[in-house]
C-alpha cells in the first residue's frame, strides 16, 4: 500500500530517520567555522534544548490527554514540531562536534586569501564586491558571508591583491580581479 494512504500514528519518528539534515560539507571536508559562527549554533542549541523542546513537550503532553490523538491537531501539529526540533539539536550537535574554529583576529599580516578573510574583488562588469569566507553553517549571502566552498571562495582561496582569478558561474566563467584583503580585527 502507497504511504499517501496510511494512517498517521505514533511512532512516525520511524518514517523520519531518512529526513535528516543533509551534510553540506563535502566528504572529508574540515568544519570550519568562525568564533561568532560556533556561538551562534551554541546558543540555537541552547534556546532548543531549554527553552523550545520543553514548551513544545508540554504541549504535546497536554494535547495526549486531550482524548482521541488522531484527530487532534495540536498534538499531531506539536508531535511534528518536536520532531523537527531533534532532528535540528541533533544536527546541531554534531556539527559542533567536529568544528575546527578559525579566529580572524589571529590571522593578521597574512597576504593571501584563505578563510576568514573579507575579500573585495572587482567584476567583469566594474562592480565591486565584498564577501567574507566563513563556514557553511554562518554563510548569509545578505550580509556578505560566503561558504568557503563555494565556487567565488574556491576561485579567491590562496590569491593575493592584484591577481585575476577565474570563477566557474552557471554563465560560464567570469575572471574576478583581488583588489583587498583583510582579516577583521573584531568579530562580527
Amino acid at each position: 500500500m502507497s504511504k499517501a494512504f496510511t494512517k498517521e500514528n505514533d511512532n512516525e519518528e520511524e518514517l523520519d530517520l531518512d529526513l535528516e539534515e543533509p551534510d553540506p560539507l563535502p566528504m572529508h571536508a574540515k568544519n570550519y567555522m568562525t568564533p561568532f559562527g560556533v556561538e551562534m549554533l551554541q546558543k540555537e542549541l541552547k534556546f532548543l534544548l531549554s527553552e523550545e523542546r520543553p514548551r513544545i513537550t508540554e504541549i504535546v503532553s497536554w494535547a495526549a490527554g486531550n482524548g482521541d490523538r488522531s484527530e487532534n491537531g495540536d498534538y499531531l501539529y506539536n508531535k511534528k514540531r518536536l520532531r523537527e526540533i531533534d532532528r535540528r539539536i541533533r544536527y546541531l550537535t554534531k556539527r559542533l562536534d567536529d568544528v575546527e574554529v578559525v579566529d580572524p583576529r589571529k590571522q593578521q599580516g597574512i597576504e593571501q586569501v584563505f578563510f576568514g578573510a573579507t575579500v573585495t574583488y572587482a567584476r567583469e562588469d566594474g562592480t565591486e564586491v565584498t564577501v567574507k569566507l566563513v563556514g557553511v553553517d554562518e554563510a548569509d549571502l545578505d550580509l556578505g558571508k560566503i561558504n568557503w566552498l563555494s565556487p567565488v571562495a574556491k576561485a579567491l582561496m590562496k590569491a593575493r591583491e592584484g591577481d585575476s582569478v577565474d570563477v566557474r558561474t552557471a554563465a560560464g566563467i567570469e575572471t574576478i580581479e583581488v583588489l583587498e584583503i583583510t582579516y577583521e580585527l573584531h568579530q562580527v
